[in-house]
Parts: structure tokens; sequence; C-alpha cells
């Protein structure tokens, strides 16, 4: 069951309006890296959860990945001003003008719509846990891009609150990851000499690294006291 509150999770404000910047922003709305497909990736891949506090973890970061979707919709909304003017519309940014009437759309920088395509969910606890994290990972470069290429003070506080929150959430990630050795795909890890072997075959070439004492991923966890 899910309950909105009619407040956002981190109030959000523009120094002016950026038609051109809001479609930049779309990315991070409706984007395979945006906050839409976070929270509906977490919320699938919690139904085939069996620990309790891992699938709570994945249900808590889902809701507030909707609270950030709805902070980037509202900064778009504001970017993209009063006045349709799809004559200077940039790519991405045209169907603002011309369909939603200025509303942020729920698709991507290039004006491509949002697909659950992008969903990446696979069952094993391990697999879904490590694509979280380099998802984490990689929409927090994103905000990193999109963080070089605006001055408005008012945006650059809500880019910088979300790209420490994505920071937030692989760490816990990586956290959920640790509490799971030894099971589904971690399981039985590096048993086989396959496992152990490592081919060279880039030339010149160079073993640089080494596969001969194969241990499942892991993760120094965060230093608790401090």
């Amino acid at each position: 069951m899910f309950k909105h509150e009619k407040r956002l999770l981190r109030d959000v404000r523009v120094d002016a309006p950026n038609p051109a910047y809001a479609a930049l922003l779309q990315e991070q709305l409706g984007g395979p890296q945006g906050e839409l497909n976070a929270a509906l990736q977490y919320f699938a891949q919690s139904f085939r959860i069996k620990d309790k506090e891992i699938k709570d973890l994945f249900l808590d970061i889902a809701a507030e990945e909707l609270g950030h979707m709805e902070m980037i919709a509202t900064t778009i909304n504001m970017l993209n001003g009063h006045d349709p003017n799809a004559m200077n519309a940039t790519v991405g940014g045209v169907e603002a003008h011309v369909l939603t009437g200025l509303g942020p759309i729920l698709g991507n920088a290039s004006g491509n719509l949002y697909t659950t395509a992008y969903v990446d969910q696979t069952g094993d606890l391990a697999a879904d846990l490590l694509t979280n994290i380099a998802a984490e990972q990689r929409a927090k470069v994103v905000y990193e891009y999109l963080y070089r290429q605006i001055h408005d003070k008012g945006v650059r506080e809500t880019i910088d609150f979300l790209l420490n929150r994505e920071e937030a959430h692989n760490t816990m990630f990586r956290e959920a990851f640790n509490r799971i050795k030894d099971t589904g795909s971690n399981k039985d890890w590096g048993i086989t000499e396959d496992s152990k072997l490592y081919f060279d075959l880039s030339s010149p070439g160079g073993q640089y690294f080494h596969a001969n004492n194969p241990q499942p991923p892991s993760f120094n966890p965060p230093n608790q006291g401090h």
C-alpha cells in the first residue's frame, strides 16, 4: 500500500526558467539511470526476496526513489517556465512545448519515452544487488555530468542532494550484499579449475590479474564509528 504525502522529500527551487536544461534533466526522470526506473526496478526485485530485512531495504529505497522522481519532475516543471515555445526547443524538449503543456514527460533527454525494458531483474539476490550497486553508481555519474552543466544554484542544490542519496543507497546495497555470502549465485564460488583460469589474449600482453584464488565479490563495510 502506498500513501502520498503532499510535500516533497526535499524542497526544490530554480533561480530562473531554463527549458534547454529542463530537457537535459529529463534523463534522470525517464532515462535508464533515472529515478522512475530505480523505483520500479527495486520494487519489482523485492517480490522474490525472502530475507525480511533486505526486502524491507529494497522497498524503502524504492519508495524514496519515487520521492526523487517527484523532485526531478517538479524541477523540470519549474525550468520549463510558463510560455510554450517549440521554435526554440532543443532535442528532447519539443514534446513539452507541443504535447504536455510544459509538463515533464516520462522520457529521457532525447525525448525517448520510458520503457520497462530498462528494469533489470533476475530473481537471484546476489545478481540483483550487484545490478543495483552499479545502477546507483551510474546514476551518480549522470548527476555529476548534469551538475557541471548548470550554474543555477537552486538546481545545483537539488542535484547535490540527489547524488549524495545515490551514494547512501549504494552503501546500503553493498552492506546487504555482504550479508548473503554463500547463497544463490555466490554459492560454491571458485571450486572448479575453470573458475581459476586467466586467458592472456591481448598482444602484446602480460598477466596483470590473477584468478588462481577466486573469491565471491564482497565490499568493505562502512566504518560505523564515523
